[in-house]
């Protein structure tokens, strides 16, 4: 569960930090105080978009973290140990954003990239916004809460990738079975092709070694005389540099009293009179070594010629027909295996009976939680006070599964006794989807495996006895989870639910006169009936405490 959220230079937020436990948390406060900013701010720490904008202006960065409890979260920890973090009894999440929009996500403090911290957070929260009625105009939605409520999103998980790859093998074997006709033209081009290369024997490396011997081999001649008028000048006759540094040395050895310079110039003439004769001596190996070999010239380029006659058939560079001729072998040896298109068409066979087993056990899954799932809600819609609404959930097998399985999951809803059931979109007024979002959401959380669960202003468009109801149905959210202690965060405007949770929060926006700022402080006491009374009716009233008063004593 959520232990602590620290918000820093975010938004409006200068520094905000909130402390919470195990049970149901209420935030409140005045319209625009800034609830939503709260919450953005813990979106963006689970992975959230972020942008430069949402950085406080004159800050260098934002900076979210949100330390959460793993100690009774076996799956958690596992995903964590798998990925070679630290796993202890708690994880921090945090994000920060520079004014510069970048952006950075870290898991107890090492890097990760944003997509492993979304991943690494859908575990540990799930948050349930006031749009989310939206999104049950949607099919896949249906089928999505009806896995989850069934307990069988692994099972959905694995029809999913068996079914992908059902389909990749088969529009594999379908590209086969089309060019059929025309596999013996393409064997035979390819066994051309192939011989060809082959004759060539291109090894790695060759052409430029070949590229080489062609240059030295091209201008052997103007080498050869080179190296002769290069010899001659070192150590082949008279006046040459051996001779002329031989004489100076003479000179200097004539010099009486030698000062310590002159010894230094003899030093250092003696040194290149040696190392002249050296390199006259390596000079004359090399040109006795040295051939001009127009044969073998003759074959280089014959050599290189065929080469790059090869490769602009080809149309590839000299230096790819290597690995052209591993493609050609590789699709030649595919068209050669006499049992490609039965083999194919088995392995296909055998990815659809796999897919089918999963999608028929998903079937099952689905067809016995269908009917648990709808009476759930149905009780759920009539505490929300609407007892003539009936909501079915209707499995209609498909002509063609697709990724989901065999059958398309659907909600029908009636409003009114002794009419068919029909889609959501076509009956349920908004404010009729509002409430029966809620009271989906209410039911798949007691499913839920998250063990943190957040309700941005759901209780949107509910009132009277029925926001008394929402405030009961959290509370008990927040209460127990799946045997866990439970914990609910919920943003409202709500009285009534206010007034059931365990902890109560308010959200205040301040100024400065140059600037707005968010707080936030935990209430309590005289400080909680003041906010309740403000909820009802504007400014506290005698009457509105008392109202407030009675709501919460009446809590259990």
């Amino acid at each position: 569960m959520l232990l602590h959220l620290s918000i820093s230079q975010f938004a409006l937020v200068d520094q905000l930090e909130l402390e919470l436990g195990p049970g149901t948390s209420a935030l409140t406060g005045e319209t625009g105080a800034g609830k939503s900013i709260t919450l953005d701010a813990l979106g963006l720490a689970l992975g959230g978009r972020g942008s430069a904008e949402l950085v406080r202006p004159g800050a260098s960065r934002a900076d979210i973290s949100a330390t959460f409890d793993i100690s009774d979260h076996p799956s958690a920890e596992h995903w964590l140990v798998s990925r070679e973090m630290d796993a202890g009894q708690e994880v921090i999440l945090r994000r920060t954003i520079g004014a510069d929009g970048r952006s950075r996500a870290y898991i107890n403090g090492q890097p990760v990239p944003l997509l492993q911290l979304r991943a690494f957070a859908e575990q540990l929260i799930d948050i349930h916004s006031q749009h989310e009625h939206q999104s049950l105009l949607n099919k896949e939605t249906h089928c999505r809460l009806l896995d989850e409520f069934a307990q069988a999103q692994t099972l959905a998980t694995d029809t999913r990738s068996l079914y992908k790859t059902w389909q990749d093998q088969y529009r594999h074997y379908r590209t086969l079975a089309d060019s059929a006709e025309e596999s013996e033209a393409r064997r035979q081009l390819l066994q051309y092709q192939l011989q060809e290369l082959s004759r060539l024997d291109l090894s790695a490396g060759e052409i430029e070694a070949l590229e080489r011997e062609q240059r030295q081999l091209a201008k052997a001649g103007d080498i050869l005389n080179g190296g002769y008028q290069l010899a001659a000048l070192l150590s082949g006759g008279e006046g040459d540099i051996a001779e002329q540094l031989h004489c100076a040395l003479q000179l200097l050895s004539a010099i009486p009293d030698q000062a310590p310079a002159l010894l230094e110039v003899t030093q250092m003439l003696d040194s290149a009179r040696i190392q002249v004769d050296e390199a006259a001596d390596t000079l004359s190996r090399h040109i006795d070594r040295f051939e001009v070999n127009p044969e073998r010239l003759a074959e280089v380029e014959a050599r290189l010629s065929a080469i790059y006659q090869a490769a602009r058939r080809h149309r590839v560079q000299p230096q790819e027909l290597p690995f052209l001729k591993q493609q050609l072998q590789a699709e030649l040896d595919d068209i050669n295996t006499a049992d490609t298109l039965e083999r194919r068409a088995a392995e296909c066979e055998k990815l659809e009976r796999q897919f089918r087993t999963a999608a028929g056990k998903l079937s099952k899954r689905r067809t016995k939680a269908a009917h648990q799932l709808a009476e759930a809600v149905n009780r759920q819609m009539a505490e929300l006070a609407m007892p003539h609404v009936r909501m079915e959930l209707a499995l209609h097998t498909l002509a063609k599964p697709n990724s989901r399985g065999l059958e398309d999951v659907e909600m029908l809803i009636t409003t009114n006794p002794g009419q068919p059931p029909r889609p959501l979109g076509k009956i349920a007024s908004g404010g009729e989807l509002s409430r029966v979002s809620l009271a989906i959401q209410v039911v798949t959380a007691r499913t839920s495996r998250t063990p943190t669960l957040v309700f941005d202003e759901v209780d949107v468009g509910i009132g009277g006895a029925t926001g008394d109801v929402v405030g009961r149905l959290l509370r008990q959210l927040g209460e127990m989870q799946n045997g866990r202690s439970g914990q609910v965060i919920c943003v409202t405007h709500l009285a009534q639910v206010a007034a059931r949770a365990h902890r109560h929060y308010l959200v205040e926006k301040h100024s400065d006169g140059e600037s707005a700022f968010v707080t936030l402080r935990e209430l309590s006491g005289g400080k909680r009936r003041e906010e309740i009374a403000r909820m009802l009716g504007g400014e506290p009233t005698a009457q509105s405490l008392a109202h407030a008063e009675e709501m919460l004593s009446r809590v259990v």
